[in-house]
């Protein structure tokens, strides 16, 4: 019987700033978990499609580097299948990382190889060996072979996603674009899958031509202008951006690896220059420096989910030395809102809520909610409101006072992250039992 795992849907975004909070990752040698230099390898599944509109890196779907994709695992806990870490994971629960590396690892190319077929149960059952009243058998797929890109995490409370440190959760629709003797394989999926034994290992971007792609992310306005970088060589471990004069490391936007909040030229500007570090840490293109500024079809603030912007380019020299980012504490600015420039409209006032499922079961889910002060003044209280689709019953929940009533879910911020600066984010979670189905938009009001 197959078993695959189906995760559609799993960031229903459903706001501007569909985003937590932002915190600098660790970096790669923090994993508790070896980033593999030769192929290894793991049990694999497969999933539909990413979320709406993004997926765990960032992009949505229709602007990744290729068709075919793959997930991570966000988290390295063998035998634990029901706690859900905070995300990005902090340096104190380093041990906790799985290869995802807090979306360090979104944007690289994996070469991956079909293995053996299981012919018992692989159903990823919590605390249940692989392949269980089987065996690992070659077939006519094995060495079948695809590269695919890194897009999305597993943090699924299932035996794969927490007891396999290299499984691998592929699309569904590249199962039978595998190949195979020069020959897609064709049929691989359903009848021949099982959740097979796969080997992979990450290897350059395969016949790399031109330059990145810059897009605005959905709710990105001049105070908040979060970027989505794509077209990669070696993935994405850094943007810089140019203020004042000076280099400065930008906050990737929570685990969303190929995103970052970066800072315009002037300050209150809408221009602005970047340069990008990939996997390695080296300067893409020699340090060529991006310039692009927020496009007039968003007006104040970007709708769609990715608004592309054109660019020019320059080579050479760079002004001074990158700025070192500093730990960022759970209520973080992004930017710095400065004073509103003569003769423009002032900011808005209140504050924003988004939803965002990190993490699925049978059953269930995980969900964030994450509240951004909209206004030029602190606020010092905050309560959100969602409306469920169906009989979701909240099971559990953090770092708010949570009630429900019917299908209305009411949240008001704890003692510790009421207050906010302009433009700062804090989050509260719950754990939901139901079906995963995106409630109605998320509303928020100052308290």
């Amino acid at each position: 019987m197959t078993t695959s795992r189906h995760r559609a849907g799993l960031l229903a975004a459903l706001t501007a700033a569909a985003v937590l909070l932002l915190v600098i990752p660790l970096p790669a040698g923090a994993l508790a978990v070896p980033e593999p230099t030769t192929p290894v390898t793991g049990n694999a599944t497969h999933f539909d499609a990413l979320g709406a509109p993004y997926g765990g890196c960032g992009l949505p779907q229709a602007e990744l580097d290729a068709p075919d994709f793959v997930a991570l695992n966000a988290y390295d806990l063998p035998g634990d299948y029901s706690s859900y870490p905070m995300r990005p994971i902090p340096a104190s629960q380093a041990a906790k990382i799985g290869l995802w590396n807090n979306g360090l690892n979104c944007g690289r190319f994996v070469r991956v190889t079909v293995g053996d077929y299981c012919t018992g149960v692989n159903d990823g059952a919590p605390g249940q060996p692989f392949c269980r009243n089987g065996s690992w058998t070659a077939d006519a797929y094995s060495g079948a072979t695809l590269t695919m890109v890194v897009a999305d995490s597993c943090g699924d409370g299932n035996a794969w996603c927490r007891d396999d440190p290299y499984h691998l959760d592929l699309s569904t629709a590249s199962l039978n674009r595998f190949v195979r003797n020069g020959t897609p394989v064709g049929d691989m999926n359903p009848t021949h899958w099982n959740n097979r034994h796969v080997s992979w290992s990450f290897v350059p971007a395969p016949d790399y031509t031109g330059d990145i792609r810059i897009g605005f992310m959905k709710g990105a306005q001049r105070y908040w202008p979060a970027i989505a970088v794509s077209h990669l060589a070696n993935g994405i471990h850094g943007v810089e951006y140019l203020a004042g004069g000076v280099w400065t490391a930008a906050t990737m936007n929570s685990d969303m690896g190929q995103s970052y909040v970066i800072g315009a030229t002037a300050a209150g500007g809408t221009d602005f220059q970047i340069r990008v570090r990939d996997a390695a840490g080296a300067l893409i293109n020699n340090g060529r420096v991006y310039r692009f500024a927020l496009p007039a079809s968003c007006g104040g603030t970007c709708s769609a989910a990715y608004t592309r912007v054109d660019y020019t380019t320059s080579d050479g020299p760079t002004p001074t030395p990158t700025g070192t980012p500093t730990a960022t504490p759970t209520v973080t600015p992004p930017v710095t809102p400065t004073a509103t420039p003569t003769g423009t409209p002032a900011p808005v006032t209140g504050c924003s809520a988004a939803y965002r499922v990190t993490g699925s079961w049978s059953g269930g889910f995980q969900a964030e909610v994450t509240v951004r002060n909209l206004g030029v003044s602190a606020i010092t209280g905050w309560s959100t409101a969602l409306t469920f689709a169906g009989t979701q019953q909240v099971a559990s929940s953090w770092s708010a006072t949570v009630s429900q009533s019917g299908r209305q879910v009411t949240a008001t911020n704890a003692a510790y992250n009421g207050s906010l600066i302009p433009g700062a984010t804090t989050s509260w979670g719950m754990v939901v039992t139901g079906d995963n189905q995106p409630p109605t938009v998320a509303t928020c009001a100052v308290r």
